[in-house]
């Protein structure tokens, strides 16, 4: 069995009734797998990378200084990105008929747009509001999950209007 597909049983397996009653199956999977990303990134990866990595240092880049969170911010990225991708691809959107070139161009225009929300969120809560750079990280992917979402339903994975478990087998209607 492929990692895909031991992936996609999982979440397939907890998707139960109240659940099913609630969510398209599509939009749960999407949940779980940006769930697992973003925790991967905000609670596992970013505070690695902040605390022990770049330890309060700024970087110069002579045009402009990056302050730790956002140098933090830049170096979590790529990992997030790739991840994210592979599991929107291959768990979520699985019915998208578009090419992966044109998922993956249209992946890091969508993903640019979420960088772009989060930078500006980690520079208003760290910089403005002077929240804790690993605190406030988690709050902006709070926020930024919305636009995710909709911009991969809409734009990144389109699907024609077929969502993934809408088949006869998995609508069950109610009885009489």
């Amino acid at each position: 069995m492929k990692p895909a597909e031991a992936i996609t049983r999982a979440i397939d397996f907890l998707y139960v009734g109240p659940i099913r009653r609630i969510i398209p199956l599509e939009t749960f999977r999407y949940a779980v797998c940006g769930g697992v990303n973003m925790a991967l990134g905000s609670l596992v990866i970013y505070p690695i990378l902040y605390r022990y990595v770049v330890d309060g240092r700024f970087l110069d880049l002579g045009i402009v200084m990056m302050s730790p969170h956002i140098l933090t911010l830049f170096m979590q990225y790529p990992i997030t990105f790739f991840a994210g991708f592979w599991l929107n691809r291959h768990v979520t959107f699985t019915l998208s008929t578009l090419k992966g070139g044109t998922q993956l161009f249209r992946y890091l225009l969508q993903s640019a747009g979420s960088f772009l929300l989060n930078y500006l969120l980690m520079k208003l809560l760290v910089e403005v509001a002077d929240i804790y750079a690993p605190v406030a990280r988690p709050i902006t992917d709070l926020i930024v999950v919305v636009y995710s979402y909709l911009a991969a339903k809409f734009f990144t994975f389109r699907t024609g209007g077929r969502a993934a478990g809408r088949s006869d087998e998995t609508r069950r209607k109610p009885k009489a």
